[in-house]
């Protein structure tokens, strides 16, 4: 009987495995190799080694990709996480009107990236949008044209993607609070222990489930971040605020260098791969040790 029941279970998770191995594995496997070849508009089996690769890092459009993904992704990390935090502990004092305000902060996040660009390529361009807005008001020295300055058009893109993804983060912080028993509080209030220690020292280490999925999930959204840029910035001025998505794309569909596009596509699965793989063992290590 029981035999009977594993091989069952076995039967109705055959699908769920070939989806994995040929889908996943497959593809990233295919992905790989043909990163090693001279693909141009269509697959080729002439092998190439690291070519593909050597070229990758020499060309100057990667280069200023992945440092604009490294500086989005850590002032993107540090500025949803804080802001949502902070807005999730606001909402845990059981303020008035608490359902409108938690429709209010994620109604972002129900946009799409490509609605969220448009908004503030609108917001911040300096003809029609805030500087032309603040101007009007009398104050004709203000400039707020970050979105045309190679420099600074990436923090416009941070501003972006913390307005649209800092409700989902209060969301998911909101319900860590809310599982932290109360007589955690009561105990602290008894011991004379400030508001702000309680939080710093007891309630954000019991917390460290919550932010670590809430890291893992806006990390994996950030190395393949291309909607947000595309709507709002084009990847310009210039390639000011390209990303590494945007350039696979663009060597494999427009450049029509399949080799190219792959490579740098199998360069960006390294990051994702480095925050799942822990993350993964963490999580499911521990419910088998437990």
């Amino acid at each position: 009987m029981r035999l009977t029941s594993r091989l069952a279970a076995l039967l109705a998770l055959a699908p769920a495995f070939a989806v994995f191995f040929v889908v996943y594995i497959g593809a990233t496997g295919w992905t790989i190799w043909i990163s090693l070849t001279n693909s141009r508009m269509l697959p080729s089996a002439t092998f190439v080694g690291l070519r593909q690769y050597e070229a990758l890092f020499a060309n100057e459009r990667w280069q200023v990709s992945v440092h604009n993904l490294i500086v989005f992704g850590l002032l993107f990390i540090a500025v949803s996480i804080l802001l949502g935090f902070v807005l999730a502990i606001a909402i845990d004092q059981r303020v008035r009107a608490e359902s409108l305000l938690r429709s209010v902060y994620l109604y972002p996040f129900s946009m799409s990236f490509v609605v969220t660009g448009l908004v503030w390529q609108w917001l911040l361009n300096p003809t029609y949008g805030i500087e032309k807005l603040v101007r009007g008001w009398g104050f004709p020295a203000f400039r707020f044209d970050w979105i045309v300055q190679q420099d600074a058009v990436i923090y416009t893109l941070v501003i972006a993607a913390v307005w649209h993804a800092a409700g989902l983060v209060m969301a998911i912080m909101l319900a860590g609070l809310r599982g932290i028993d109360e007589e955690i509080w009561k105990a602290a209030r008894l011991d004379g222990i400030p508001t702000w220690k309680t939080y710093v020292f007891i309630v954000i280490p019991m917390m460290r489930p919550v932010l670590i999925t809430t890291l893992v999930i806006i990390t994996t959204g950030i190395v393949r971040v291309y909607d947000l840029v595309v709507a709002q910035t084009s990847g310009g001025p210039g390639i000011a605020s390209e990303v590494p998505a945007k350039y696979v794309y663009d060597y494999m569909f427009l450049a029509q260098n399949l080799g190219q596009g792959l490579a740098a596509s199998t360069m960006m699965l390294i990051p994702v791969t480095i925050v799942i793989v822990p993350w993964a063992y963490l999580q499911f290590g521990r419910e088998r040790r437990g």
